[in-house]
């Protein structure tokens, strides 16, 4: 479930995002990413025992804690602590399983796939989201550096 198309309906179509394993630690790529995935729109749940409150949302411990509907489940753990949040996933009725780049269970992710569930697996949703939907040029990332533009000079 990887393709171009299927990957912008997913970011299109749901829009409440709870992220396991978010810190609070602006320098950590959970933060940046739920940062940016908050700024253009979309609903953010953290989900860490450590925490209780992050960006200005509620954390909670588990994602059977969160009283609302869930649309995406988005795993910033590593790849051998996936299989309960999976199961997790299936209980809440969520639609996805995201997981981050990195993060690869395929035994997670088939028994996902087998109660319904669509997978994103190695994957990281601020960048498909900024990659599909125009958002490259956020935070500095837009430097100029690659171009499809001839340059007027050459650099050597």
């Amino acid at each position: 479930m990887e393709d171009i198309e299927t990957l912008r309906r997913i970011l299109k179509e749901n829009h409440t995002i709870a992220v396991v394993g978010l810190s609070a630690n602006w320098y950590r790529p959970s933060y940046f990413a739920a940062k940016y995935l908050k700024d253009h729109g979309y609903k953010i749940i953290p989900v860490n025992p450590s925490y209780k409150e992050i960006l200005g949302e509620k954390c909670y411990p588990t994602l059977i804690d969160i009283p609302e509907k869930v649309d995406v489940v988005d795993i910033f753990r590593k790849s051998e602590d996936v299989p309960p949040i999976v199961e997790d996933a299936i209980k809440i009725g969520a639609k996805v399983v995201w997981m981050q780049i990195g993060v690869i269970n395929e035994e997670a992710a088939k028994r996902a796939r087998e109660a319904g569930l669509e997978v994103v697996m190695n994957r990281c949703m601020k960048i498909e989201h900024a990659r599909l939907f125009g958002g490259l040029n956020f935070v500095g990332v837009y430097t100029g550096v690659i171009s499809s533009k001839r340059p007027r000079w050459l650099p050597y």
